[in-house]
């Protein structure tokens, strides 16, 4: 059993006792009329990102592969918002189907969204694997790297003109700490042995996808520079643990690498869904 009742709870936990004054729930703006995704958002942090743009009045999309474990996420949002934030009389919660091990699913799931017809103003790309066997996805792509990365490129791009259009709005990639497991002797992403199950161990694997998900956000940032589209803070900031920033690894910041990145992401993409 969860020492904590609930997932507003855990985070004023954070706030009090593990990064004090820096971050409150006081501090989210009223986001009436604001539309939001929340990639899978049926658990964790997700979950708790959810709960919070909900209660303080944003639509938000609930991302997630199972329609099931999706829609008891929104009924335990509803119970939890109307503990925490009675005067909320309606949370605006929806269930969206997205399954980032294939990239035609992603592109689906972007365009189903579109579909509605709604702005969107806020994109949080939670989701991710960590430490799996080594297995492909429906594209042939090592997992972690597939879902952690490949996925949320193909759903961010496809998604990205509405963002445009939406503005101020705002991106949110999480990684972790850990993408400083990848090897900087393979340079971080070697994409020559992406699928190579004998060069990585389970935990290199999975801080190669984490290292992608900084290297998109940087390379992201400056492509929407002149935007008024906040991407982790519009810098492709990095912040561990909650609102404290730091660097993140050197490879990280290595704005070639970046590219390099976005290139082959980008024509990853190009070819699986050229059909």
């Amino acid at each position: 059993m969860s020492f904590f009742t609930n997932s507003l709870s855990q985070l004023a936990f954070w706030k009090t006792f593990i990064t004090p004054n820096r971050y409150s729930h006081d501090q989210i703006p009223d986001l009436t009329g604001k539309v939001a995704i929340v990639t899978g958002a049926n658990t964790g942090l997700g979950y708790a990102t959810t709960v919070a743009l909900a209660a303080h009045g944003a639509h938000v999309f609930l991302a997630c592969r199972s329609r099931e474990r999706a829609e008891d996420a929104i009924e335990r949002a509803k119970v939890e918002i109307k503990e925490t934030y009675p005067q909320v009389a309606a949370p605006q919660l929806e269930f969206l189907e997205l399954d980032l091990n294939d990239m035609t699913k992603s592109r689906q799931a972007a365009q189903e969204f579109l579909k509605k017809g709604l702005p969107l103003h806020i994109l949080v790309n939670n989701s991710g694997i960590m430490m799996v066997p080594f297995a492909l996805s429906a594209d042939g792509i090592e997992t972690q790297f597939a879902v952690n990365h490949m996925g949320h490129f193909v759903f961010t791009l496809t998604l990205l003109d509405k963002i445009k259009s939406s503005q101020p709005s705002r991106i949110v990639n999480l990684s972790s700490s850990g993408h400083e497991l990848a090897h900087s002797h393979l340079g971080g992403v070697d994409f020559k042995t992406l699928n190579d199950p004998s060069i990585l161990t389970a935990a290199t694997r999975y801080g190669r996808s984490k290292l992608a998900n900084v290297l998109f956000t940087k390379a992201l940032a400056r492509r929407l520079a002149s935007e008024k589209i906040e991407n982790n803070d519009i810098r492709g900031r990095y912040f561990i643990p909650i609102a404290n920033e730091i660097e993140p690894s050197a490879l990280a910041r290595d704005e070639e690498l970046q590219e390099k990145l976005w290139a082959f992401s980008e024509k990853l993409m190009n070819e699986k869904l050229k059909a």
